[in-house]
């Protein structure tokens, strides 16, 4: 009877090329892969550091035909200045008022009441940006 190997022998024949090749490939693959964490780290990171301003409309109220009034809260920096800019719409979508609320207060949060004078009745208030001086919008 004949004894039959299901393997090579261990260490017979040196070590494998492909085992040389899948640690290179394996340490290629963990340096891109810190890398790439990396640059989402920064990118995630200037995003968030990058946020000066912040601001919401908390309600508004139609007074008249002419006027609507709106709660504006901005959040930034102490020593943020800049501004947001309205807009108010009438139930067909078109522009009714559009104002710039500028901000120089040295304070982290401004909490106002605004009025916008409308030229003729309003349905809706929007803010569509707020921008930071020497800055892009927000």
């Amino acid at each position: 009877m004949t004894a039959v190997r299901e393997a090579l022998p261990e260490n017979r024949y040196g070590r494998s090329a492909d085992r040389r090749a899948d640690r290179k490939l394996k340490i290629i693959g963990s340096v891109l892969g810190v890398a790439l964490l990396g640059v989402i780290g920064w990118i995630g990171y200037d995003y968030i550091a990058g946020q000066g301003i912040s601001a919401e409309v908390i309600k508004f109220e139609v007074v008249s035909d002419e006027r609507v009034d709106v709660h504006l809260e901005v959040r930034k920096g102490t020593d943020t200045k800049g501004y947001c800019t309205l807009r108010s719409q009438h139930e067909d979508g078109s522009d009714v008022a559009r104002k710039d609320f500028r901000f120089d207060a040295r304070t982290d949060r401004i909490d106002r009441v605004l009025s916008l004078r409308t030229t003729s009745r309003a349905t809706s208030v929007e803010l569509l940006g707020c921008t930071a001086d020497g800055g892009a919008a927000q």
